[in-house]
């Protein structure tokens, strides 16, 4: 959500251990947190009126919540600790509440105001008991809806596909952002849905961290269990980096994947090119490590890089399909309008770029709020057919 789904974390410090504070963070943060604290002090103190509530000192609950949300998720990136991730926990759940809340709020003005317009007297409480009632109810929706994996099937026709890829499946999983909302219990889901699939090659787009403090070896256990004939392979993303990369890039190592970094594997004779997020960001750095790969235009080729931007690299340097995630498809209305609006045809699917093919994953997790409405959390099964 926010700068998650907007991809304002592009400007973040992109050295390995980097966290936030640059200057354009120090600068965004407070104009999102003034907002936030707005519109859950519009929310409650709607409710309250509508309610005719006669305190007012149970609004300091929410509004602390939601105030904790950046500063939570700034300390859980150096702080390892229950109660840290307990709040970051609740004050994520809370910004993704007060979403429908702000909706059930105006809802009751516009109520309220139509009906002295038609001379109508109505029941306030009964108002904001149906409004706040229906948003609570999507809210729980969403919530439990961000932890149901499901599997996407798509079929992708590539020129010069290598004989033996014909008719041959991979699957693809990106964002599991095991971190504070998601851990060893999360990832032997996803493992699990994925053997299930029984596919050729397994590649894992990105973002497999949260960038926040855990313990490494309890939350990558479970995908030792994960395997594939023609292997795993792993590309970093941007969130894989703000914690440090080098430390995750050897605990996924240790449980038996291949990081592809930065460079170039053939499967079969399938070209396989794996690109980190953040070498990705400039056009310059990404078009030389794409030239330095040696790719034979005149065989297929599939570019895993986390996010779908600077596209006309890739397709340039004559790849077939690109892979891609971070959008997350917004996670949940209405910031699925934003994702729409940033990101274009490739918030999510498959669509072209000129020569090139690019699909992009909703991701298996969540970032802030773990919230899914109008998109789904996913693994997806890519069946591979010549043409």
């Amino acid at each position: 959500m926010v700068w998650a789904a907007i991809g304002m974390d592009r400007r973040l410090a992109n050295r390995p251990g980097a966290v936030t504070c640059v200057p354009f963070m120090r600068k965004i943060i407070p104009a999102i947190l003034t907002l936030l604290l707005a519109t859950t002090l519009f929310a409650a103190w709607t409710f309250s009126r509508f309610e005719r509530l006669e305190g007012r000192a149970w609004m300091a609950i929410p509004l602390l919540l939601v105030a904790s949300f950046f500063p939570a998720t700034m300390l859980s990136h150096r702080i390892h600790a229950r109660w840290l991730s307990a709040l970051n926990v609740a004050s994520g759940i809370s910004v993704g509440f007060l979403s429908y809340f702000v909706l059930a709020a105006a809802l009751c003005w516009v109520v309220l105001g139509a009906s002295r317009l038609a001379g109508m007297g109505i029941d306030g409480r009964a108002v904001a008991a149906w409004a706040f009632g229906a948003a609570s109810l999507v809210g729980l929706f969403a919530l439990g809806s961000a932890y149901w994996v499901r599997v996407t099937r798509i079929t992708v026709r590539l020129r010069h596909l290598p004989r033996f890829w014909n008719g041959r499946s991979l699957a693809l999983v990106s964002d599991i952002h095991l971190g504070n909302f998601r851990g060893a219990a999360f990832s032997r889901q996803v493992v699990a849905r994925l053997s299930s699939l029984a596919p050729e090659m397994i590649l894992v787009g990105g973002d497999m961290f949260d960038g926040v403090r855990l313990d490494l070896k309890t939350a990558v256990a479970p995908w030792s269990a994960l395997s594939a004939p023609s292997g795993v392979y792993f590309v970093g993303g941007n969130h894989d980096d703000y914690g440090g990369r080098n430390a995750y890039f050897q605990a996924l190592r240790g449980v038996g994947m291949r990081v592809l970094d930065n460079e170039k594997v053939e499967v079969h004779g399938l070209q396989l090119v794996g690109v980190h997020d953040r070498e990705t960001h400039s056009p310059e750095v990404f078009g030389a490590l794409l030239a330095k790969a040696g790719l034979d235009t005149a065989r297929a080729s599939i570019l895993l890089a986390h996010r779908p931007e600077n596209l006309a690299v890739p397709e340039a340097a004559g790849i077939s399909l690109q892979l891609s995630g971070h959008t997350h498809r917004g996670q949940f209305w209405p910031w699925t309008l934003i994702a729409r609006r940033v990101h274009r045809d490739f918030a999510y699917g498959l669509n072209r770029f000129g020569g090139m093919a690019v699909f992009t994953s909703s991701g298996a997790g969540t970032w802030g709020p773990p919230f899914r409405l109008g998109t789904r959390s996913e693994v997806v099964l890519i069946r591979l057919e010549e043409g």
